[in-house]
């Protein structure tokens, strides 16, 4: 005998779950797009600039601003994906393609620390003298509304995909900050190497960033338990419900950041549906109020007929690939 059983919480916890995820994508929508806008009048800022004052930092700083654009363009895109209901064939939804967003996003970072290094490199072995003036107005303004955007940005930043398209965005405030402070280093000495040392600098905090946006995404792809949650913890608590006899089968992950979901074969004895419900609601609720855990599909096993996919002594199983199609035939 077995019972199968998927909650997403009760009934008060799916409805504002729901409410809660399509408010945030709302408003990371807009504010990417306002985000966006800004950025490129930033671009227009930083090219005419880098080419008023022969600055090779500025109109470095434009290329770094370009990416900015892909990526707040591409996590634009990814919020608005996220809002289309889920279908037969995307049965969660398209709340992933904002993890892919940022996994793209940190690799693009990557490819911004690689130009960086290689720029400074050059602008040691052969220093240009530039307008630092011009220097300081592009600069300043880039910072200015980088700053305006990254703000505005912060309240999303459980976001895994906006949080992302800030670090392109801090990237940039932290480049325009390494022009205005090469720039004023260069007025007062005229060390020309000065900026290609800042140059590095940045590239190696971009760097440090875009390893833990990556390192993140890719537990996500892989379906790793979220750090917050302890899962061994959680089986025992799961454990200390009353009708609870032991718990095997037990898979916990993240469908998208701040989306957890649990699937488990729980072990009860041989009772009434009546009664196995309210175990059912009983886990439910604390996995929800405990775990933050509204997705959950919860198998339950008789003692009299157990039913197991692997020994119910161990607490993770094996998944089991299932036979091709037509194999039975041939």
């Amino acid at each position: 005998m077995s019972l199968g059983h998927e909650e997403h919480g009760h009934s008060h916890g799916i409805s504002l779950g729901h409410q809660g995820h399509d408010h945030s994508h709302g408003m990371a929508k807009e504010k990417l797009r306002v985000a966006f806008a800004l950025t490129t009048i930033i671009l227009v800022a930083s090219v005419i600039g880098g080419l008023l004052a022969n600055s090779l930092a500025l109109l470095t700083d434009a290329g770094h601003i370009v990416t900015d654009l892909f990526a707040l363009g591409l996590a634009w895109f990814a919020a608005a994906q996220a809002e289309r209901p889920a279908n037969e064939r995307k049965t969660f939804g398209y709340h992933r393609v904002g993890i892919l967003a940022a996994l793209l996003n940190a690799f693009t970072l990557i490819v911004i620390v690689v130009v960086i290094c290689w720029e400074a490199v050059q602008r040691i072995q052969h220093p240009e003298p530039v307008d630092p003036w011009i220097m300081f107005v592009a600069a300043a303004l880039a910072v200015c509304v980088n700053l305006f955007i990254a703000f505005a940005l912060r309240g999303d930043a459980h976001n895994l995909n906006v949080r992302a398209a800030s670090l392109h965005v801090l990237g940039d405030v932290m480049a325009s900050v390494g022009v205005i402070i090469a720039g004023v280093l260069i007025l007062i000495t005229g060390w020309q190497i000065v900026d290609p040392i800042l140059s590095i600098g940045i590239a190696l905090l971009v760097a440090l960033g875009a390893w833990r946006i990556l390192h993140e995404t890719v537990d996500i792809l892989l379906e790793a338990a979220p750090r917050t949650i302890a899962v061994a913890q959680l089986a025992e608590d799961m454990g200390q419900i009353e009708g609870v006899q032991a718990v095997h089968d037990l898979h916990v992950w993240c469908i998208a950041n701040g989306m957890n979901a649990l699937s488990a074969h729980v072990l009860i004895e041989n009772l009434p549906t009546s009664d196995s419900a309210v175990i059912l609601q009983q886990l439910t609720r604390m996995l929800n109020e405990s775990y933050h855990i509204l997705h959950t599909t919860i198998q339950f096993e008789c003692v009299a007929h157990p039913e197991t996919c692997c020994s119910k002594d161990l607490l993770y199983c094996q998944l089991e690939m299932a036979p091709a199609h037509g194999g039975e035939h041939e």
